[in-house]
């Protein structure tokens, strides 16, 4: 942590508050995926909001891109060891979305 002062779920969520931060890692918990198929697994994001989001996430060393030496270009992401550390807490907010989902459409 940069700022010791700094609140500890601060810090968290200035990594991985945004949006669809937590949607990416989620759909990267089962390995690594093509930068194409990955994207498709959230069609709701946008080209621009996808490449913007994955480089930060690469950046702040969560996810980890593999470039191969093709035509056309093939690029892989797959969680790092510091993202795979935030496995649990991904799955729970997943099982807690389906929960409260069902909750209230009762």
């Amino acid at each position: 942590m940069n700022n010791k002062s700094q609140c500890p779920l601060n810090y968290t969520m200035n990594l991985i508050g945004t949006k669809w931060k937590p949607l990416l890692l989620f759909h990267l918990l089962d390995g690594a995926v093509r930068s194409g198929i990955l994207q498709k697994k959230i069609p709701e994001i946008s080209n621009k909001m996808f490449t913007q989001t994955i480089r930060e996430l690469d950046k702040d060393g969560l996810v980890s891109r593999k470039v191969f030496p093709v035509v056309p270009p093939k690029v892989e992401y797959k969680l790092s060891e510091r993202g795979r550390s935030l496995e649990t807490i991904l799955r729970s907010l997943d099982k807690w979305g389906l929960e409260d989902s069902v909750l209230i459409s009762e």
